[in-house]
């Protein structure tokens, strides 16, 4: 088995974003999804600090410190690009004009329940940023993380033992071994890394799981028309 790397997670998550999108991306992992959009699909790039049409990192060298992401970051902004006051970002984000938000996660739970902002412990550095706002304004959340911590424990959950993001939120989740949709019946696993059988994920996870992968690869109904 070949767990995928920070980076195949991210073109993962890139390549089940539809054309015409408006998308968020969160600080820390889901950053590097701007790098991998397919050539060609026009999704537009929000963040939460105000741009609308971000592109993709610039070249090394061509950074302008005034043009940066949530997570203080250097990027690009695309033809048609805009800045506005970090009120109007987060009316957009609280208004449900975002299609698509894309957050990192210590833990998801089988409902959907979202914990990504503390783990309660008393060292922790506390840091909700407008991940509260995104996950409960966005059409859909959809988180990236790896599967495990570094003890070998599961991050998918029957319940979340950290302080809560948002409950109910989560539509999808892309780990480092595979892709399960949250549904009203559970877990369904859409993808699994090569050489992991459906057994060994159960048993990695710790939580009874529905095979899906035989099932459309996008899996989610389309997108709302946006308000």
């Amino acid at each position: 088995m070949q767990r995928l790397s920070r980076d195949q997670i991210a073109a993962r998550v890139a390549r089940d974003i539809p054309e015409g999108a408006y998308v968020n991306l969160g600080i820390g992992l889901p950053t590097l999804v701007g790098a991998h959009l397919p050539p060609g699909r026009e999704i537009f790039l929000h963040s939460e600090n105000g741009l609308l049409g971000m592109g993709p990192p610039p070249a090394p060298g061509d950074e302008d410190e005034d043009l940066i992401n949530a997570g203080k970051q250097p990027v690009t902004l695309l033809a048609g690009g805009s800045y506005f006051h970090h009120a109007d970002s987060f009316a957009m984000m609280r208004g449900g004009h975002l299609d698509i938000c894309v957050l990192g996660a210590f833990q998801v739970s089988v409902r959907g329940d979202l914990a990504n902002w503390h783990t309660g412990a008393p060292d922790a550095i506390p840091a909700v940023g407008g991940a509260m706002d995104l996950a409960i304004g966005a059409k859909r959340v959809f988180v990236m993380m790896e599967h495990q911590t570094r003890d070998g424990a599961s991050k998918i959950v029957e319940r979340c033992t950290y302080p809560l993001t948002s409950l109910a939120c989560v539509s999808r989740i892309y780990t480092d071994l595979a892709v399960l949709d949250v549904t009203p019946d559970g877990l369904a696993v859409r993808d699994i890394v090569d050489g992991l059988s459906f057994a060994e994920l159960e048993r990695l996870t710790g939580l009874t799981l529905t095979d899906a992968t035989q099932a459309r690869a996008d899996g989610l109904p389309p997108i709302t028309q946006r308000v």
